[in-house]
C-alpha cells in the first residue's frame, strides 16, 4: 500500500552492519529507499554496501564513531554534499560490555565503573550525537523523522545489565523530550519514536541466552517462560513495525516507544 511506502527516501542507519542492522538496512532497500549507512569499521560497511548493491539497491556508507560530535559532523557534511538533505535517522548504534554487567557470582562491588560510563556513552551519547547533527540535514526540508532503539530492559530493570538497562531507560526519556521539543520548536512535520525489541539472538546478548552446544541457558529459559510467543525473536520481526514509523502511515505519532516483543511486556508472569 502506498501509505507504508519508503521509497525514495534517504534513511541514515547508524550500527546497520550489526545482525539487526544488516537485515534492515538490506530490507529498506530492497523496498527503493536511499540508505545511508554509518559505520566505524570500513571492511563491514562495504561488505554491506556491496550486498545491497548486488540487487541494485541504493546505498552509500560513510565512517563514523556515533560517540565521536566531530566524527559525525564530518560525515554530515559529506552527506549533505551528496545528498543535500535526509528524511530519517535510525539510531541502531548500541551494545554492551562485560564489564558493565554484574554475573550472579558477583556484586556492585565487582562493577566497573569506566565500563559503565562507556556503556552509557556507546547507547546514550551515541544516539543523541546523530539526532542533533542529523536534524540539521532535515530542518531545511521542514520535516524530519527519528528513530531511536530502546529495549525491554528500559522499563523493566533485569538482573545483570546494569550499565545496559540504565542508558536504555535514558533513551526512552530521550525519545519523549525530543518529540516535544521539535514539535513544539519546528513544527508537527517532525516525529522521534523508539522501538523497544524484546530478545533477539545477536553477538551482543548470545553467550547471556544460549550456550555453546546451543541449548538454552538458564537465563534464556527464564526468558522463553515469560514470552507468550515462547521464542526469540527473528531480526525480520523488527521489520514491519520500523516501515510503519518510517512510513506516512505513522504521520501522527510521536513520542511512543513500540515494543516488539512476543508479548514479554504484557505478560506478569501468572
Amino acid at each position: 500500500m502506498s501509505l507504508f511506502k519508503i521509497k525514495n527516501k534517504k534513511i541514515v542507519i547508524t550500527g546497520a552492519t550489526g545482525v539487526l542492522g544488516e537485515t534492515i538496512a538490506t530490507h529498506f532497500a530492497r523496498e527503493g529507499a536511499q540508505v545511508i549507512i554509518i559505520g566505524r569499521t570500513a571492511s563491514k560497511v562495504e561488505r554491506l554496501l556491496d550486498k545491497i548493491r548486488s540487487f541494485d539497491g541504493s546505498a552509500d556508507g560513510y565512517l563514523a564513531d556515533v560517540t565521536k560530535e566531530e566524527q559525525v559532523k564530518k560525515a554530515a557534511a559529506q552527506i549533505r554534499e551528496h545528498f543535500g538533505t535526509v528524511d530519517i535517522l535510525i539510531n541502531l548504534a548500541g551494545g554492551n560490555m562485560p564489564e558493565a554487567i554484574v554475573q550472579p557470582d558477583q556484586t556492585i562491588h565487582d562493577l566497573s565503573i569506566e565500563a559503565m560510563r562507556k556503556v552509557m556513552d556507546l547507547n546514550y551519547q551515541g544516539t543523541l550525537i546523530p539526532c542533533k547533527v542529523f536534524l540539521e540535514l532535515m530542518l531545511p526540508k521542514g520535516e524530519g523523522n527519528i528513530i531511536n532503539i530502546s529495549s525491554m530492559a528500559a522499563s523493566r530493570p533485569m538482573t545483570r545489565v546494569a550499565g545496559y538497562a540504565s542508558a536504555k531507560a535514558a533513551i526512552d526519556n530521550l525519545t519523549k523530550w525530543l518529540a516535544v521539543e521539535l514539535c513544539s520548536k519546528h513544527g508537527e512535520f517532525f516525529r522521534v519514536n523508539a522501538i523497544a525489541p524484546g530478545f533477539f539472538l545477536t553477538e551482543q546478548n548470545r553467550n547471556l541466552l544460549q550456550e555453546n552446544n546451543g541449548n538454552l541457558t538458564q537465563r534464556g529459559n527464564q526468558i522463553i517462560t515469560h514470552t507468550p510467543m515462547k521464542r526469540f525473536g527473528d531480526p525480520e520481526d523488527l521489520l514491519g513495525a520500523l516501515q510503519w514509523l518510517c512510513s506516512d502511515a505513522s504521520k501522527f505519532v510521536t513520542g511512543t516507544i513500540i515494543p516488539v516483543d512476543g508479548g514479554f511486556s504484557a505478560y506478569s508472569g501468572v
